[in-house]
């Protein structure tokens, strides 16, 4: 097929996948909408669909001088458009501080993600309108919409090496750093990403790292996320993006077209003339929760006390100069996603003080 035909395609699937989300609702539906792409064209979708009183929310959180709290200015706009009813909550650093040990013990397992809280946070405000909401997770995997892709398919070198330098928060070296003696072994994450990789049936580089991303990343990471999150308050979220139809689909279109337009073309052409230029040829955003990426004041000494508590030494989990060259300096240590290093040493902690150590019970 040609070009014009693939995305005409996939537009066709995206609005079975959106309708077919909508067809097993006998409740009111409503989007997760961040402002991004991915969400926005779910309420386009919606909407040209005919789905009346269609709801919309978003959350915003504190400022920091780096980076803004919230994605509002490109909410707005969808809102502007479409007219849904809306609700916009804003959630202040000292109530994300005070919420942080029932978000974690609601976790399933440990999940560093800072937008894990968020959705956990925003969650309880939807679940008293709505059961039911859509959400974009799956889009930037199925039509490679991160910046990695392309800088993974312009590398040279085994697929291992071309994806462990965009991908991966820390060289084995460093693992072995932050881990006490008695935890370190092989570099288990770099065999298992190189087996998925090698595995046959797909033809390029980008097809076999979508193809991980897909059935391996967006199985035990977003989607995972949103899913824990949401169900704590009985919120359940669908994703019209990680339809079979749509995957199966995509995944036969030649990858070149999805990594036009600086990731996921085929959305964007899609998108273009429903949307509003601004959210479609906006910067990628990754839903800020700036107070877990930039750690001071009270968050720092929250994860002071989690990782110099007796309970942490006596576990024996980390190389102790480690965390201390974290804590004298957290925001020198950043991911290569932008994550903080310290805050993934302090959830893991948390998450075990609360899930494993018995230290509270599960909040109700």
């Amino acid at each position: 097929m040609l070009e014009p035909q693939w995305i005409e395609a996939v537009h066709d699937s995206l609005r079975s996948a959106v309708k077919r989300r909508l067809e097993v609702a006998d409740v009111p539906v409503g989007v997760l909408l961040s402002g991004g792409l991915d969400s926005s064209l779910l309420v386009g979708l919606l909407s040209e669909a005919g789905v009346e009183d269609l709801r919309t929310f978003s959350v915003g959180f504190e400022d920091v001088p780096e980076e803004r709290g919230s994605e509002f200015e490109y909410s707005d706009q969808v809102v502007e458009r479409f007219r849904p009813r809306h609700s916009r909550f804003v959630i202040p650093n000292h109530e994300v501080l005070d919420r942080l040990p029932e978000a974690v013990a609601h976790m399933a397992e440990p999940m560093v993600g800072q937008d894990a809280v968020a959705f956990y946070l925003l969650a309880e405000r939807v679940s008293r309108e709505v059961k039911v909401v859509q959400s974009g997770q799956g889009a930037d995997e199925v039509f490679a919409g991160y910046f990695w892709y392309p800088l993974m398919d312009a590398e040279t070198g085994t697929d291992l090496d071309r994806f462990r330098k965009h991908y991966f928060d820390r060289p084995h070296v460093e693992f072995l750093e932050t881990v006490a003696s008695d935890y370190r072994g092989d570099d288990y994450t770099g065999q298992l990403i190189e087996e998925l990789l090698a595995a046959p049936g797909a033809d390029t580089f980008l097809d076999r790292v979508l193809r991980m991303d897909v059935t391996t990343l967006v199985v035990d990471d977003p989607v995972k996320r949103v899913d824990n999150m949401t169900m704590a308050w009985g919120l359940e979220a669908r994703v019209p993006f990680l339809d079979q139809d749509l995957v199966e689909l995509a995944f036969r279109m030649p990858p070149e077209i999805k990594l036009k337009s600086k990731g996921k073309h085929p959305l964007k052409v899609i998108a273009r003339g429903l949307l509003p230029d601004a959210v479609i040829d906006r910067p990628k955003g990754y839903f800020p929760m700036p107070a877990l990426k930039y750690v001071r004041g009270p968050f720092l000494e929250r994860m002071r006390e989690l990782l110099e508590s007796e309970r942490c030494r006596a576990r024996g989990l980390y190389n102790r100069a480690h965390v201390d060259k974290l804590l004298g300096n957290p925001e020198a240590y950043m991911t290569p996603l932008q994550g903080s290093k310290l805050w993934h040493l302090a959830l893991l902690e948390w998450w075990l003080q609360l899930n494993v150590d018995g230290a509270a019970a599960l909040p109700a």
